[in-house]
C-alpha cells in the first residue's frame, strides 16, 4: 500500500479498465493492446496501480474485475511455448517473477487490506483467490509471507463474511493447511452461518486431503464435516455434497467408520419420495392408456394434459396465485432433484473408489440399485413428449434433456465397480416385475438397467445370459415404440459386452426380433434395430450371418428407400403431415431414390419421405453386414453399389454430408467384402467420384469429410490390390500433408471462477502442466494418426510398387516415432518402417544412407524408452528390420554399430525392468504385511491408526480395496513388461539361440511379483 503510483498512470488505467468491461469489441482490444503495451514497457508501475484499483474503485464491478485481471496478469507466462517445448520441465517465467522484492510486498499488503476491509461479499471471493494465488506462488519460490497466517486468523475470529473468505483462502492454500489447528476446522463448521459451515467444509475437505491418513486428526475432522449434511437447509445441501465428493474419490477410507451413519441419512436423498400411479393396463385398443389421449379425462392424464374440468371456473386472482405457486414447486423440485444427484454420485463415488469398503456395510449397494432403478423410469409420459421423441433425430433429439441418462450411467459405474455382483443379484430382483409392469416407464428402465449393467456384469450374466436374452426378446413386441426401442439398445449392448457368446449360441433369437423389427412403422425403432445389428454383425461369424443376409439386405434397402415407413402413423402428427426434422429423400431430391418413386411422389397420399437419419443409419448397417458376409455379399452388389455411387454423385447438399460419409464407407467395404473382379467395373467410376469430391472445395461446416476421403482411399487399395498403384499421385499429397502436421498446442490461463470451462473445450484434450492448462488439438492429431494408419494399409498392398514415396515417408516417419502426443502414431511407425524397408529392397531403392537412419533412430529409441508397452513394438520392430536386410550377421561393417547398440539397450532396459520389479516386490511386501496386521486385529476395536507404509498409499488400517487395487495395477504392469521381455527374448534369439543375455531376461521375469504369489501359494500347500 506504500508504493507510490503516478496520478496519471492511475486516471489512464481507470480509462483502460472502463475500456475493458465495455460490450464493443473493437474498444474492448484497442484496450487490451494498450494493457499489453503497458506491461512490455513499466510493468511494475502499472501491475502496482491495478493492485491499488482494487482498493480504491467505488464500484463492486470494477474491484472484482480488477481483481480477476491482477490474477491473470501477474501468472500469465511472458512467451507461451509452441509443442515442441510443452513438455519441458523448466520453469515459465511469469510477470510476478519479474517483480522486484518491493513490489511483491507492496502486493501483499495491498490484498491483506482487502481481505479485511472489503465492504463487498461479492468481491470477497475474489480477494480471497487473489490472496491464495500470491500465497502459492510465493511458497513455490521459496519466498515466506508471515503476515498471511496471522491475517487468515483474524479474519476466522471476525464477521460471517470475513470468516466465510478466511476458509475460502485456506481451501486454495495447502500451505497453511498443515499449521492450522484442527479446532479451527471444527469452529467453522460448527458456524452458526450456513455460508460460513460451506466454506470451512471445503477448507476441511483440503486440509484432510493434505494430512496424513494417519493423522488422529482425520476422523474426528471427518465426523464434524459429515456431521453439516443432516443440519444443512435443502438448498445449501447440494452444495454440501459436492464439497465432499472429491475427498470420497481420493481418500474413501476415511469415510469407513462413518459409513453406517451416511446409510441412515443418503438413501432418504436418493430414493424417490413419489407414489406411481398405477393407473390402466394397456391394451391392444388402447396401448398409451396414460398418454394424454384417451377419453375421461381430456388429456389430463400422464402428466401432460391441460388443467382439469371445475365449475365454476376459477377466479383470475386464483389462477395467479396457483401459478406462482407451480413456479414455487418447480424451483423446488429442481432443487430436490440435484440434491437427489449429489447424493448419488456421493454414493457412488465411495463405491467406486473403494467397492470392498462400502460392500460390507448392508444396505448400502441396495440402496444405491434401486435408487439408480428409480431414476431410470423417472420419464415424461405425456403425449407430447412421445411425439417429439419420434419426430426427432436421434442425433438432435429434444427429448434427451429430459431423459435420466445421470441414473442410467450411474448404474452402469457402479456395476464396472464390483465387477457385476452384488449389483446384478439386486438388480435382477426387481427387473422382471418392472418388465411386467403395466407402466412403459418401468418397463423401459429395465430394459435400460440390463443394457448398462453389460459392461461391468459380462462375466456373472453370461451364467444366466439365455434368461436375460429371453427377457429382452419378448419386449421387441411391446405395445410402446419407446419400450422396443430400449430392446434394440439392451440387445445391441449385450452383443457388444459378451461379443461372441451372444452371436454363437443366441444369434436365431437375435435375428428373430431384430429382423422384423427393420420393418417397424416408427423410424427411431427400426433405425435403431439397425443400429443394433452393427453390435451383432462386429462379433459374428461368416457362416452364423449367411442364412439370414438376404432377409436383412431387403429390409435395410426398404429403409433406404423409405419402404419400412411407408404404413407408419406415427410418423406423422396425425393428420398425415411429416413432422422429421430431417432433411427428406424423396426420388425427386433424393440421392439414392429411383425413378420408380418419382411419379408416386407427386400423389397427395404418398406416405412421408424417409427421414436423413434413417437412410444414413441404413447404410451404416449394410457397410457393416457387407464387411461380415465378405464375399457371400456379391449376390447384392448389384443392387447395391449403383444407389451408393448414385449418392455419390447426387448427394451434393450440405444437409447430406452425414449421408455422403456413409455411403463412401459403405461403398469401401462392400469393394473389399466382394473382392477385386466384382468391384473392377464400378472401381473407374467410384475412384473418379472420389477426385471429384477430393478437389471439390471443402465446406468448412464438413470437418468428417477428410476423415472419411482418407480411410475410403484406403479401402479402395485394399479392394483393388497392386491395380491401386496409378491412384498413388491422387492420394499421397493430401496424405503427407495430414501425416506431416504439427501439434496444435496452447496454453490457457487457469480460470478459477470457471473451472469447468478448460474441461469442456469443444475438439481440445487438456492436462494441467506447471499450474497452466495445455490443451491439443484432438482432430489435428487424429488425422494424423489415421494418415500414418492408411500409410500401413498403402505400403503393405503394393509393396515395391510404393518406391516412388520411400524417401519421403521415411523422412516423415522416422521423426514420428517420438510424437508422444498420440501413441497410435508411434504404433504405426513401428508397423510401417520395416514395410518401407521390404518396399526399398523388392524395388532396388533402398540404400545404406535409409538403413543407417533407420537402425541409428530405432537404436536410440530402445535405449531411452519408458513406454513398456511401445518397448515391445520397438524390439519387434528392430527385428523385423533385422529380418529385411538378411539377418544379424548383415549387422556387420558399417552396421555394426546397430548390432552393439541394441544389445547395450538391452542391458539397460533389462535394469530398469529389474529395478522396478524389486520395488514392486517391497511394496507389494509391505501392502500384505499391512493386510495380515489388519486382519488380525478383532472386529469390534476401533479402527487402528494405519501403518506408514498404508499412509504412504492413502489408505487407512483396513484399507483393502487400496491394496487389491494396487495389486491389479502392479500386475498389469507386469504383464506388459513381460510382453517386452518376451520380444527381446526374441530377437537375442535370432542372434544366437544361446545368447548370454537370454538368462538375464528370464531372470527378471521371475523377479516379478506374479512368481512370489505362485511361489507362496505352492508353500502354503
Amino acid at each position: 500500500m506504500d508504493a507510490k503510483v503516478p496520478l496519471e498512470v492511475t486516471n489512464e488505467l481507470t480509462q483502460i479498465l472502463s475500456n475493458l468491461v465495455l460490450g464493443d469489441n473493437e474498444i474492448r482490444s484497442n484496450a487490451e493492446k494498450i494493457v499489453n503495451e503497458r506491461l512490455s514497457q513499466t510493468p511494475e508501475l502499472y501491475i502496482l496501480a491495478l493492485a491499488q484499483f482494487t482498493t480504491s474503485a467505488p464500484e463492486e464491478l470494477m474491484r472484482s474485475f480488477s481483481l480477476i485481471l491482477l490474477r491473470r496478469l501477474l501468472f500469465r507466462s511472458q512467451s507461451p511455448p509452441d509443442g515442441s517445448n510443452t513438455g519441458s520441465s523448466a520453469p515459465r517465467l511469469t510477470l510476478y517473477d519479474q517483480l522486484s522484492e518491493r513490489a511483491r510486498e507492496s502486493l501483499e499488503k495491498t490484498a491483506l487490506h482487502n481481505l479485511l476491509n472489503e465492504p463487498s461479499d461479492t468481491v470477497k471471493p475474489k480477494v480471497a483467490d487473489t490472496i491464495a494465488d500470491l500465497a502459492n506462488a510465493s511458497f513455490q519460490r521459496g519466498r515466506p509471507w508471515p503476515d498471511l497466517q496471522e491475517a487468515v486468523f483474524r479474519a476466522v475470529g471476525g464477521n460471517a463474511a470475513l470468516r466465510e473468505t478466511a476458509f475460502r483462502v485456506l481451501e486454495r492454500c495447502a500451505v497453511l493447511l498443515a499449521d492450522v489447528p484442527e479446532q479451527v476446522f471444527i469452529s467453522g463448521l460448527q458456524d452458526s452461518n450456513t455460508d460460513v459451515r460451506l466454506s470451512a467444509l471445503k477448507a476441511t475437505a483440503a486440509y484432510l486431503s493434505h494430512i496424513p491418513s494417519a493423522n488422529p486428526s482425520a476422523i474426528r475432522v471427518l465426523g464434524h464435516a459429515l456431521s453439516t449434511l443432516p443440519t444443512s437447509p435443502n438448498n445449501y445441501l447440494t452444495r454440501f455434497l459436492n464439497a465432499l465428493t472429491p475427498l470420497a474419490t481420493s481418500h474413501p477410507s476415511l469415510f469407513a467408520p462413518h459409513l453406517p451413519d451416511l446409510l441412515r441419512f443418503l438413501p432418504s436423498l436418493v430414493l424417490n419420495k413419489k407414489e406411481y400411479d398405477a393407473g390402466p393396463t394397456p391394451t391392444v385398443a388402447r396401448p398409451f392408456p396414460n398418454g394424454g389421449g384417451g377419453g375421461g379425462g381430456g388429456g389430463g392424464g400422464g402428466g401432460g394434459g391441460g388443467r382439469a374440468f371445475t365449475f365454476p371456473p376459477p377466479s383470475p386472482s386464483s389462477l395467479h396465485n396457483e401459478e406462482e405457486e407451480d413456479n414455487d414447486r418447480d424451483d423446488e423440485e429442481e432443487e430436490a432433484n440435484a440434491t437427489r444427484l449429489a447424493a448419488l454420485e456421493f454414493m457412488l463415488s465411495l463405491s467406486e473408489a473403494k467397492p470392498s469398503m462400502v460392500r460390507r456395510v448392508d444396505g448400502w449397494v441396495a440402496a444405491l440399485v434401486r435408487a439408480c432403478l428409480e431414476g431410470m423410469g423417472e420419464l415424461d409420459e405425456s403425449e407430447e413428449e412421445l411425439r417429439s421423441w419420434l419426430d426427432a433425430d436421434p442425433t438432435n433429439d429434444p427429448t434427451d434433456t429430459t431423459y435420466p441418462s445421470a441414473y442410467e450411467q450411474a448404474l452402469d459405474r457402479l456395476s464396472c465397480a464390483f465387477q457385476g455382483r452384488p449389483v446384478l443379484q439386486l438388480a435382477f430382483a426387481y427387473i422382471p416385475g418392472m418388465l411386467a409392469s403395466h407402466d412403459w416407464r418401468l418397463r423401459h428402465a429395465g430394459l435400460m438397467a440390463i443394457a448398462a449393467m453389460g459392461e461391468g456384469g459380462a462375466r456373472v450374466m453370461q451364467h444366466e445370459l439365455g434368461k436375460v436374452v429371453s427377457l429382452v426378446t419378448s419386449s421387441f413386441h411391446d405395445s410402446h415404440p419407446r419400450v422396443r426401442f430400449a430392446a434394440c439398445q439392451c440387445i445391441g449392448q449385450l452383443c457388444t459386452d459378451l461379443e461372441d457368446v451372444i452371436q454363437s449360441q443366441y444369434h436365431a433369437e437375435v435375428f428373430a426380433v431384430l429382423i422384423p423389427t427393420l420393418e417397424a412403422p416408427e423410424p427411431r425403432v427400426h433405425a435403431h434395430a439397425a443400429a443394433a445389428l452393427i453390435n451383432f454383425c462386429e462379433g459374428v461369424a461368416r457362416e452364423t450371418l449367411i442364412p439370414y443376409l438376404d432377409a436383412i439386405v431387403e429390409r435395410l434397402l426398404k429403409m433406404l428407400h423409405g419402404s419400412s415407413s411407408s404404413s407408419s402413423p406415427s410418423s406423422s402428427n396425425g393428420n398425415g403431415t411429416n413432422n422429421g426434422t430431417s432433411p427428406t429423400t424423396s426420388s425427386s431430391s433424393s440421392p439414392s431414390g429411383s425413378s420408380s418413386t418419382s411419379s408416386s411422389s407427386k400423389s397427395p397420399t404418398n406416405p412421408p419421405a424417409v427421414k436423413g437419419y434413417v437412410q444414413e443409419q441404413a447404410v451404416t448397417t449394410l457397410a457393416m453386414v457387407a464387411d461380415a458376409s465378405e464375399t457371400t455379399f456379391a449376390k447384392h452388389y448389384a443392387s447395391i453399389m449403383p444407389l451408393l455411387l448414385n449418392v455419390l454423385q447426387n448427394a451434393n447438399g450440405t444437409e447430406h454430408k452425414k449421408l455422403r460419409w456413409k455411403a463412401m464407407e459403405c461403398a469401401g467395404l462392400i469393394a473389399i467384402a466382394v473382392g477385386r473382379d466384382v468391384f473392377r467395373p464400378d472401381s473407374g467410376r467410384f475412384v473418379e467420384l472420389l477426385m471429384r469430391i477430393q478437389n471439390t472445395p471443402i465446406d468448412p461446416g464438413d470437418t468428417m469429410l477428410n476423415h472419411y476421403l482418407i480411410a475410403t482411399w484406403a479401402k479402395v487399395c485394399q479392394a483393388l490390390g497392386t491395380e491401386f498403384e496409378p491412384y498413388l499421385p491422387v492420394v499421397m499429397p493430401p496424405l503427407l500433408r495430414a501425416a506431416n502436421a504439427k501439434a496444435d498446442v496452447s496454453v490457457w490461463e487457469d480460470d478459477d471462477d470457471d473451472p469447468e470451462k478448460m474441461e469442456d473445450r469443444e475438439g481440445w484434450e487438456t492436462m494441467s502442466l506447471d499450474g497452466q492448462q495445455v490443451g491439443i488439438k484432438t482432430a489435428v492429431i487424429e488425422e494424423k494418426c489415421q494418415a500414418f494408419e492408411t500409410l500401413v494399409i498403402y505400403v503393405s498392398t503394393l509393396q515395391g510398387k510404393f518406391a516412388p514415396y520411400l524417401p519421403q515417408c521415411l523422412e516423415l516417419v522416422l521423426p514420428s516415432f517420438r510424437f508422444y502426443f498420440h501413441e497410435g502414431v508411434r504404433e504405426a511407425c513401428a508397423l510401417v518402417l520395416p514395410m518401407l524397408l521390404v518396399c526399398g529392397k523388392n524395388s532396388g531403392t533402398l540404400t545404406p544412407q535409409m538403413l543407417s537412419a533407420s537402425f541409428s533412430q530405432l537404436v536410440s529409441l530402445l535405449q531411452k524408452e519408458s513406454d513398456t508397452s511401445f518397448l515391445s513394438s520397438l524390439f519387434r520392430c528392430f527385428t523385423d528390420c533385422v529380418r529385411v536386410i538378411g539377418g544379424p550377421e548383415q549387422l556387420a561393417g558399417e552396421f555394426g554399430e546397430f548390432r552393439e547398440g541394441v544389445l547395450g539397450a538391452v542391458r539397460s532396459q533389462l535394469q530398469t525392468l529389474a529395478e522396478k520389479r524389486k520395488v514392486r516386490v517391497a511394496r507389494h511386501a509391505a501392502m500384505a504385511s499391512a493386510s495380515g496386521s489388519a486382519s488380525a486385529s478383532p472386529a469390534q476395536s476401533p479402527s487402528p491408526s494405519p501403518t506408514p507404509s498404508q499412509s504412504a498409499n492413502g489408505s487407512g488400517g483396513a484399507d483393502e480395496r487400496l491394496g487389491d487395487d494396487d495389486l491389479e495395477d502392479m500386475q498389469l504392469l507386469e504383464e506388459l513388461e513381460d510382453f517386452a521381455l518376451d520380444d527381446m527374448a526374441k530377437l537375442l534369439r535370432y542372434f544366437d539361440v544361446n545368447h548370454p543375455l537370454l538368462i538375464a531376461v528370464g531372470s527378471v521375469k521371475e523377479l516379478g511379483i506374479r512368481s512370489k504369489i505362485e511361489w507362496d501359494g505352492e508353500e502354503e500347500e
